[in-house]
This record gives C-alpha cells, structure tokens and sequence, in this order.
C-alpha cells in the first residue's frame, strides 16, 4: 500500500509544493501510524513554505491533522486500532494521506469533535486558549481589539471572549467578514477598508484606547495596534499575515504609554504535559458545550494545498480551512 505526502526542496511560492509518493510508513517504537481524514491548514504554513520561518529543506508542510490509528508501535498504551486522534506538531508533515506520529503526540478526540472539526480548530483553539485565558488574562467588563476577527484564529477568539463578557472590537475588510465577526459576538467591528483603525478605537473606549489587543496580521497593522493602546497596555503580535513586525525601537513603547509587547507561541504555553491536559480539556468543553462554533469556510483535496495557499495569502478567505485526503 502506497501513501502521499507533500515536500518542498525550496523556499517560494505555492509552486514549489510537490508531491511524492511512496510505501505506507511502519510505526517504530513508540509510535502509531494515523490514516488522515482531515488536514488543518495554518497560515505559518505559507510562512514555512516562504522561509519567513526557515526549516531544513527538503521538508513537509503542515501542523495538524486528524484522522484513525491503524498500526501500533511497540510499546504502546493508550491506544487501539480505529482511535481517533489528533495531532498539532511537533514537526511539519501533516500534508499527507498517512503519517507516523509520536503517541505522546497524540490528542485522544471525544465523541463530540469530529476529524473534521478538530483539524480545522484546534492548533487555533489552543492558540485562542493560551493568548486570552494564560497570556492576556482577560476579565469580564474589558474592551479589547482582535484584529481579523473573521480569519480562523479571529471568529474562534471572538466567541470565547464574548463567552467571558470581554466587549470585542473587531477589524475585517468586507461585508461578508462583517456578518461573521459579529455573529461571533465582535460587539463593535471595524471596516479597516474604510476607516482608519485607531481612531475609531479611541472613539468607541472615549478616548481610552483597550487594554489588550490581539494581531494577528504583523507589520501592516502594528502602528495601528500600538496606537489603539491604552496606557500599560498589552500588544499581544502572534502572527505574520501581512509580514513579520521589524525595525522596532523600544522607545517607541515608552513614548506611546509604556507599553507592553510579547511574540508567543503556542508550543511555550503546550509544553508540559499538565499544561496540554488544562488546554484541552477547556477547548473540548467549550466545543461540547456549543460555545464555540467552528467555522469550516473551505475545504480542498489534499493535491490542491497550492490553491489553498494563494487564497488563504490573498486573504480571500474565511473561517478555517481543510485539506481532504
């Protein structure tokens, strides 16, 4: 039996995404071998594929995927043949019809979360775990701005802070996007095609600017996220759409109300095993408990993760995305 993967010799555009082809993979100790039935895609995908994050090359693409266990390792427990599992790292190669995968790895998926929707949501929902409940700490009453409130980060981190009682001011770039931040609970959303960013936020708090946002976009929304502050404020930057933030001296921090500014990770907050189990058991528990709702805005076959890189950089896309072995 034979299995399908994704490579890239060279950074670039989508075009140098291949596809290999080869004898399904053995697990070795310590291993399972996954049949995927959904591939998440991320936008630090395309950030692997271009070289903003550098990789050893060749290598595969993708982070997280879904799928049944249908070959055990020596050694382990925990799992059976037919489990649905999920993983979100370590290492690049989601991009594939099977993959072998540590068992430590490995997240057991309940009843209520489908391959489907656990592909697509939760290397985000993990994401929106730690940045609202373990880096922001939000509380309820506050007023923050979630830039691409409508992206797959963004609609997930809208409803879990409007579960909070956290008052969110979203930023999207058409109607459409529009609809969807504040079906998701965005109390106040900004069309950034029509109006600059900042004022509108000093507008909408009085004059006091928010204290938390969340950027996802990088460099193009940076001035305008510093700007948006307020005093003691916190700029929480975990993403590079638009290009990694750079050239950024630290007096620009003082001069704009003695900032606060951090570049996270989700794997820094997943690191320990007690701290995978407190994430994900509070992620399943919003998704079982209808919280949140998971956003499902594309899906490609797998050969088509080029096509799904160009619409996903030309930001024409919406909710999460999912390649289909």
């Amino acid at each position: 039996m034979t299995y399908q993967r994704a490579q890239i010799s060279a950074h670039g555009g989508p075009e140098v995404i291949e596809w290999l082809e080869g004898p399904l993979p053995a697990p070795g100790p310590g291993e399972v071998l996954i049949e995927h039935e959904a591939v998440g895609l991320n936008f630090i995908d395309t950030y692997h594929r271009r070289g903003i994050y550098p990789i050893p090359l060749p290598s595969g693409l993708g982070l997280e995927a879904a799928g049944r266990v249908t070959a055990l390792g020596e050694g382990v427990t925990g799992y059976r043949e037919g489990d649905r599992v999920a993983y979100i790292g370590p290492g690049l190669g989601a991009y594939a019809t099977h993959r072998v995968m540590p068992a430590a790895a490995l997240f057991a998926l309940p009843d209520h979360v489908s391959c489907e929707v656990a592909a697509a949501a939760l290397i985000k929902a993990f994401t929106v775990e730690a940045l609202v409940e373990r880096c922001a700490r939000v509380k309820a009453g506050d007023t923050v701005l979630v830039h691409a409130a409508a992206g797959g980060v963004g609609l997930l981190m809208v409803q879990w802070l409007a579960h909070l009682g956290v008052e969110v001011i979203g930023t999207v770039s058409n109607d459409a996007k529009e609809a969807l931040a504040r079906e998701a609970g965005a109390a106040h959303v900004i069309r950034y095609d029509h109006e600059p960013v900042a004022p509108r936020v000093r507008e909408l708090t009085h004059g006091k600017g928010v204290p938390v946002v969340f950027d996802g976009v990088g460099m193009a929304t940076w001035e305008a996220s510093l700007d948006s502050l307020a005093p003691r404020g916190l700029l929480i930057s975990y993403g590079n759409a638009s290009g990694p933030v750079e050239g950024i001296g630290l007096g620009t921090l003082a001069a704009k109300g003695s900032l606060f500014v951090t570049r996270p990770t989700i794997f820094h907050y997943y690191a320990t095993p007690e701290e995978r189990e407190l994430g994900t058991n509070r992620v399943y528990d919003l998704l079982e408990k209808g919280v949140l709702n998971v956003t499902i805005g594309q899906r490609y076959p797998l050969p088509e993760a080029a096509q799904a890189h160009r619409d996903f950089e030309a930001r024409v896309t919406t909710g999460s995305g999912l390649l289909i072995p």
